[in-house]
């Protein structure tokens, strides 16, 4: 990692970039697979399957038996791990059901809103070296609990035709009502546009490869709707002289062995604790399976020693972080004055891991600075609210002339006049 002490404030934006991701030189390449699943249906679809993840398929529905062995397979142990996240997950976004209220805004002019779910939604979750069953669990049981009547499932297969099983029984868990082996910009295509099998849906959610993430931004511009921007995974942690070094380097490399491209950002006001948090950033991560990947990624990561707390607010919400871990002594008073940032982990025994699987908060988070606009996923990422309003002969008596007076004034004549007939009438 690299170590940057005291930096003059107008130099944080060069080093506080993020590694880039340029899916724009992907959009003429997936273009080209997106227009041929649309013209080509199932067929576009099965070729693509066997080039890009090396299987001929010889159907893209994952059936009932592939269900039941799948269960077969996962262990006890993981099987109630998966269960008990569940059930945080489901109390925590069942608690963000919306609660209507109707509002007299003037005597006789009633608006109200309705929340409304999404009835067609699509998950994509990557398979390769990390399955990751638990973001299945992220995206489904809200799309449940919000009342998406068709929750259609894409993850990529092995090269024996096999989706993994702990993908398979966490959707099962989770409430799926459609399983598909697809993988890739085609998964996006046939989730977008619908063929014979896989049917369209009205917003797509989940990570995915820089394909994927091109796929997803270019059918937003006109045929399905998406969760929001996506990039490489991220964390900062903000630490004092009391945090244990042990526990905040690892915290930084549960983010870095994500990918490559993954960035981890240390704020803090103690020169001891950053030396002492390098030196076990290289002890842990020589200890690490993914340690190629964690390292790549510790490449373009920081270790930044501020003068004070105001510097390293600042800082935190100028770089907007996907996660924010806190481990300092005054963490709430700390935490009251983030303003940018996804989710946030509170104290010394707060690790981002705990989101990530079974707190109950929600992993699928606005990375690349995003969370300066974006929230993460959350129940109302699965509805819709349509407002309504009414009017009685007094309400409208009482309003017209304002709608009146304002509609002349923009010069549109039929809009004044949709009112002028009524109060006539009156």
């Amino acid at each position: 990692m690299i170590s940057i002490e005291y930096p003059a404030r107008e130099s944080w934006k060069e080093f506080l970039k993020r590694p880039a991701l340029n899916v724009e030189g992907l959009y003429d390449r997936v273009q080209a697979v997106l227009d041929n699943v649309k013209a080509n249906g199932d067929k576009a679809l099965l070729d693509y399957e066997e080039q890009f993840d090396g299987i001929r398929l010889s159907s893209l529905a994952v059936s009932e038996e592939e269900l039941a062995d799948a269960e077969r397979q996962v262990s006890e142990e993981l099987k109630e791990a998966i269960r008990k996240a569940a059930a945080n997950i489901e109390k925590f976004h069942a608690s963000q059901m919306p609660k209507p209220a109707r509002i007299e805004t003037t005597p006789g002019v009633t608006c109200w809103q309705k929340a409304v779910a999404i009835q067609k939604v699509g998950l994509y979750i990557p398979g390769g070296t990390a399955p990751l069953f638990s973001t299945v669990l992220m995206l489904a049981i809200p799309a449940k609990i919000a009342g998406c009547s068709e929750i259609v499932l894409c993850t990529p297969p092995n090269k024996q035709g096999k989706v993994n099983p702990a993908i398979l029984y966490a959707a099962k868990v989770a409430g799926v009502n459609r399983f598909f082996k697809l993988g890739g910009s085609q998964a996006i295509a046939a989730m977008a546009y619908g063929t014979e099998s896989v049917p369209k849906v009205f917003k797509i959610f989940g990570p995915g490869n820089p394909y994927v993430t091109a796929a997803k931004q270019i059918v937003s511009l006109r045929d399905a709707a998406i969760d929001m921007p996506a990039g490489p995974s991220e964390v900062e942690v903000i630490a004092d002289e009391t945090a244990n070094p042990v526990f905040v380097a690892a915290d930084l490399l549960s983010q870095a062995e994500h990918g490559r491209d993954s960035q981890v950002i240390l704020a803090t006001t103690s020169r001891e604790l950053l030396d002492k948090v390098q030196a076990e950033v290289e002890r842990q991560t020589a200890l690490l399976p993914r340690m190629e990947i964690a390292g790549s990624a510790l490449e373009h990561s920081r270790l930044v020693l501020l003068k004070n707390t105001d510097e390293i607010i600042e800082l935190t919400n100028q770089y907007a972080p996907e996660h924010l871990i806190i481990q300092t002594k005054d963490y709430m008073e700390i935490a009251e004055r983030v303003v940018n940032a996804g989710s946030v982990f509170l104290g010394s025994y707060s690790p981002e891991s705990a989101g990530d699987y079974a707190s109950g908060t929600n992993h699928t988070l606005p990375t690349s600075g995003y969370a300066t606009a974006y929230s993460g996923v959350n129940l109302d990422s699965f509805m819709r609210k349509i407002t309504f309003q009414e009017l009685t002969q007094q309400g409208l008596r009482t309003l017209g002339p304002v709608i009146e007076t304002m509609a002349a004034g923009e010069f549109l004549d039929a809009h004044k006049n949709a009112v002028t007939v009524r109060l006539k009438e009156l």
